[in-house]
């Protein structure tokens, strides 16, 4: 229910907000057992005090999980609770910051250039609904038009504003388009840019926040393991 955005600072979260929107009498370990983080720190304490280290398998009905099976659920638990911080951060800073994100995360992935020129193209405000053009590939042969939408959870980007976002690409005769929120879109809004015949791309958080890992934008290593295995062609022995 608290975020810490920098060291000896604490405030309250979107879901601490939300929380504590609901008037509750008190608020208890019966109640934090409704959100996931809260159950996986429980279930890490209990494995402590018990010293119990195997990572329970995420098979209903399974009783043991192999090593690398617990391996894997570990990493999948830790990649949903970066993606969750990822998120976060993003929503406390400014808009100016979410558009930089955009920018690095764009440049990233090899669309605009460099640096300098990403941001010229996607700080250019657009009308009708267009937030920044960027090009396709480093000789500008084609442009990308983007929309951004900073929202928080459980908010959701209906059809309306992705139909007024494929209007505009429309009377700036433009055909590629991307549209990236911090929370999601309709079921609506993702059938909508199927049927349509300009290529629009709908990222919604957990979407951008996955981009994100997978480019290093905004983050760094913390630490490497190498796991190893026999080789089976030096320990063979010839007939």
């Amino acid at each position: 229910m608290i975020d810490s955005p920098k060291r000896g600072r604490f405030v309250i979260s979107e879901a601490g907000r939300e929380l504590l929107a609901r008037n509750l009498d008190r608020i208890d370990n019966d109640t934090l057992m409704e959100f996931p983080s809260f159950r996986d720190f429980r279930t890490a304490q209990s494995n402590t005090e018990t010293g119990d280290e195997v990572v329970s398998s995420p098979v209903l009905g399974a009783t043991t999980a192999t090593p690398e099976e617990s391996i894997e659920t570990a990493y999948a638990s830790l990649q949903a609770s970066l993606r969750s911080e990822i998120l976060g951060r993003i929503l406390q800073n400014s808009p100016s910051f979410f558009e930089s994100v955009i920018v690095n995360l764009l440049v990233a992935m090899g669309y605009g250039g460099s640096h300098k020129n990403a941001a010229s193209q996607l700080g250019k405000s657009g009308d009708g609904g267009v937030d920044g053009v960027i090009n396709e590939d480093r000789l500008g042969l084609d442009r990308v038009y983007v929309q951004a939408k900073r929202y928080a959870a459980p908010s959701t980007i209906g059809r309306p504003e992705v139909q007024s976002f494929v209007g505009s690409l429309v009377g700036l005769g433009a055909s590629k388009g991307v549209f990236v929120t911090t929370s999601t879109f309709s079921s609506q809004a993702q059938q909508y840019v199927k049927q349509i015949p300009q290529r629009v791309i709908l990222i919604d958080g957990q979407r951008l926040a996955d981009l994100m890992i997978e480019h290093n934008v905004g983050l760094r290593v913390d630490r490497t393991l190498e796991f190893k295995r026999l080789d089976e062609d030096f320990f063979g022995e010839e007939d």
